[in-house]
């Protein structure tokens, strides 16, 4: 039986289109590739390292100031290195062989149980749903985390920062959101247990709303 390997954001397309992610593993067939914007990589660039000059100095952020007393940055920096890598990150394998891993941005400490802290870069402030759609990244993160041997919290922080301003010296100011989310652990084993479900499977029906598949019928005719 082949195993496989996914992360986060190969997982995400299985509740875009069951289809695409079928043919996604089963047969190496992708999406075709866009032009991918390079502000969001140069924000989380910058972010990490606005972060770990923080972290060195033994203080939290002015965004994370409402936290103050409660936690403290994660301050082990060659595991945080690991974890934030997208070829190695946080790493678990099934017992049938199935593999996942996913790199984080940051993390809090409380105590001795850990907190995930995700930046998230946007064009426009947030809607009241917004933080709804890292749920699952949330939750899988945490699942990886816990099945490292680490205690985490059941809940979790998204940190979104949009453009509010352009300063009379041309910097751009930007707003902070801080959204703080309940942590599921069993919405991510379902996920999983979905994913492996549907992969052993026939090759299902695409989503309705899945503008691919209909493209590829429309060519096809």
């Amino acid at each position: 039986m082949p195993t496989h390997k996914f992360s986060p954001s190969s997982l995400s397309l299985l509740k875009d289109c069951p289809r695409c992610f079928w043919l996604y593993f089963n047969k190496n067939i992708k999406h075709p590739t866009t032009a991918f914007p390079s502000l969001p990589s140069g924000m989380d660039k910058v972010l990490k390292e606005h972060f770990d000059r923080c972290m060195k100095k033994r203080e939290l952020p002015p965004e994370l100031t409402q936290l103050n007393g409660e936690v403290k940055l994660f301050d082990n920096e060659e595991l945080l290195k690991v974890w934030r890598s997208n070829f190695k990150g946080i790493q678990w394998t099934d017992k049938s062989g199935n593999h996942i891993h996913g790199a984080i941005d940051n993390l809090l400490q409380k105590g001795k149980k850990l907190i995930v802290l995700d930046y998230k870069t946007r064009g426009f402030p947030l809607k009241e749903d917004t933080h709804e759609h890292y749920k699952d990244q949330m939750d899988i993160y945490n699942f990886l985390l816990r099945k490292n041997g680490y205690d985490t919290e059941d809940y979790t922080y998204l940190l979104f920062y949009h453009p509010h301003r352009v300063e009379e010296n041309g910097h751009v100011c930007f707003n902070t959101d801080l959204v703080k989310i309940k942590v599921n652990i069993t919405n991510a084993e379902n996920i999983l247990k979905k994913a492996v479900e549907v992969l052993e499977g026939d090759m299902p029906h695409s989503s309705k709303e899945c503008g691919f598949c209909e493209w590829k019928s429309k060519l096809n005719g």
